[in-house]
């Protein structure tokens, strides 16, 4: 086993054992089926993930792992979710970490009430990623050449991700007029996010190489969240129990940040060219089932099968490709 992975796995056993003594083999079992489930299904964010962490030096690709294991777990699948929704139903912050503490099952019902916010905001900001990519002039390596080439001319059109994620919103407060508005402002959010996130790192120069990283930091954080705010909301179908929820998921995201240091450590997606576009389209179909779920329930097995379909077609390819070159 790759020594990158020692560590989590130290922990996730460490953790398991905790919530068999703190609830018995329920707990146990059902921290254990969240972890799986999101290792699972972040294999696409790990991918991406690695080919920001690669431009960024080696302490803060370290720093990824230690202060950003605190954001992925205390931040992003503790605080984030309890101010979406304070915002959304107007309660003081405090109040719903209260809620959330002592009545976990109200705090659920509260969080799936501000699901067409999460579903927004984060759909937006993952549809951004993927259009980013594909509508990139200078992009010259294509996978499925026939789609990705025309995708890549369309990326001469100023702005043109903007445009049809402002479109897909509009269309979708359209068609949800009561909440409109909070699709509409959440969705906003993500994109000028993703703006705000894409500038500050473009503008950094390779002689501001430490300032460079950081912002970089921030914006894999960011990323990170996007890819797991509708995860939280899924966690509750499985169990109302913070504890367990924060645990499997938690320990499942050091997995999938151990994952993307051996994916950079190894450059894996130098000698896997296709990797990376089949985990574009996986952001695709995740960004795509959110803004689904607004209107119907979209099962997580179902995004992520969708996921790993692409992910692994796109391995399946690259291998392919790397064995006839070496022919």
């Amino acid at each position: 086993m790759p020594k990158l992975f020692i560590f989590p796995l130290i922990v996730w056993i460490v953790a398991l054992v905790a919530m068999y003594l703190w609830g018995g083999a329920h707990a146990f079992f059902l921290a254990a089926v969240l972890t799986i489930l999101e290792v699972t299904l972040s294999f696409d964010n790990a991918v991406v993930n690695a080919k920001i962490l690669a431009k960024m030096d080696a302490k803060w690709q370290g720093r990824f792992l230690t202060w950003g294991i605190f954001i992925a777990v205390f931040l992003t699948r503790f605080v984030l979710p309890i101010l979406i929704v304070a915002a959304s139903v107007g309660m003081a912050p405090y109040a719903v970490a209260m809620l959330a503490a002592y009545d976990p099952a109200a705090y659920g019902h509260l969080l799936e009430g501000a699901h067409e916010a999460i579903a927004a905001f984060g759909g937006a900001f993952l549809v951004m990623v993927s259009l980013k990519y594909f509508f990139d002039t200078a992009k010259e390596v294509h996978w499925l050449h026939f789609i990705e080439r025309h995708l890549s001319r369309w990326g001469r059109i100023e702005a043109i991700e903007i445009a049809l994620t402002l479109v897909a919103l509009l269309i979708i407060g359209f068609l949800i007029p009561e909440h409109a508005g909070t699709i509409l402002s959440a969705g906003v959010i993500g994109i000028v996010l993703f703006i705000m996130m894409q500038g500050v790192a473009n503008a950094f120069t390779l002689e501001a190489a430490g300032a460079g990283s950081f912002a970089l930091f921030i914006y894999l954080n960011i990323l990170d969240a996007a890819f797991s705010l509708d995860g939280v909301v899924g966690a509750f179908a499985i169990t109302d129990q913070l504890p367990i929820i924060v645990v499997g998921l938690g320990v499942g995201a050091y997995f999938v940040r151990s994952l993307t240091l051996y994916l950079v450590q190894h450059k894996t997606l130098d000698t896997l060219e296709y990797l990376e576009h089949g985990a574009h389209y996986a952001i695709l179909g995740l960004a795509l089932a959110m803004f689904a779920s607004i209107f119907v329930k979209v099962p997580e097995a179902v995004t992520g099968l969708v996921g790993l379909v692409f992910v692994g077609a796109a391995l399946w390819s690259s291998l392919k490709k790397r064995k006839q070159a070496h022919a």
